[in-house]
């Protein structure tokens, strides 16, 4: 198996965004001194557990990202990997990913991870071709990572906790949409239902998309009202996201590929500068 190939099985730039996601949860959850031991064993296990559910999704997903332009050159549907090799992989590295939290973190943790792995195959996964609901339940997995993080270090969902989830699951949203119209006609082809799929104006998940971003700007200064970050990072997070805003309501206004991408973008650049807010202003 090339490295090449195992990278794009795992899905390495989305379990990276996991790492990130989970070490932020952690770092502003935990008390000082921070123990870094503690710290690589919740990101190590989700890390893997997470790429262990990007592989089973691909290998769920193989005869349709064969008719898709964008995931018809992933290892198993272009058959540099076979099938079972996929299937090994990911049940391996999920079920590995969530005894490791289990032993080096806490019980919670690693339910919480596999309940991540769960939806992510067994509800968003089969979702995407019946329901265009699949988007709002795949913000599911996508925002639990942080959790994790914060119970590895206090043992327990609380409301900080809480706002790291609902910044991310906000987020999200503007996120997918805008790839979901540049890639409309793939989504089509491979029988997806979404909300793009009869959207040919752009009308639908633009404005989807400026809706999530106001929530998104109302919602992100939350960590600073439940005792996660000093006050300083609410003006931060609020000039964030009206810049965000401001994003998405140029895709409104001009409805094209280009601008969509340039959402795609904003958000890319939005998450890690709203995160890095978040841990240089933590209580």
């Amino acid at each position: 198996m090339k490295a090449s190939d195992f990278s794009e099985l795992i899905k390495a730039r989305l379990t990276l965004l996991v790492l990130l996601t989970t070490a932020v949860g952690y770092y502003v959850a935990a008390p000082s001194p921070i123990s870094y031991i503690a710290f690589f064993h919740v990101v190590f296990g989700t890390a893997a557990a997470a790429a262990g559910a990007a592989a089973l999704n691909q290998w769920w997903e193989r005869k349709v990202d064969a008719l898709m332009r964008r995931t018809q050159d992933r290892p198993v549907p272009a058959g540099r990997m076979s099938p079972n090799e996929a299937l090994i992989v990911g049940s391996t590295m999920s079920i590995f990913g969530v005894a490791y939290l289990a032993f080096a973190c806490n019980a919670l943790s690693a339910a919480l991870a596999a309940v991540t792995i769960i939806i992510y195959i067994f509800a968003y996964t089969p979702l995407k071709r019946v329901s265009t609901f699949n988007t709002l339940v795949g913000t599911i997995p996508g925002a639990l990572p942080p959790v994790i993080g914060w119970v590895a270090a206090r043992g327990r969902i609380d409301a900080g906790a809480w706002s790291l989830f609902v910044i991310l699951v906000l987020w999200q949203l503007p996120h997918f949409f805008a790839i979901a119209w540049m890639y409309r006609e793939d989504y089509s082809r491979a029988g997806f239902e979404m909300i793009s799929s009869d959207d040919e104006t752009g009308a639908r998940s633009a404005s989807q998309s400026v809706l999530f971003c106001i929530l998104l700007l109302a919602m992100s200064g939350l960590p600073g009202f439940v005792g996660v970050a000093n006050l300083i990072y609410v003006p931060v997070a609020v000039a964030l996201s009206a810049a965000f805003v401001a994003v998405a309501m140029r895709f409104l206004r001009l409805r094209t590929r280009a601008s969509a991408r340039t959402l795609f973008l904003a958000s890319i650049i939005y998450l890690p500068l709203l995160l890095g807010a978040l841990v240089f202003t933590k209580i």
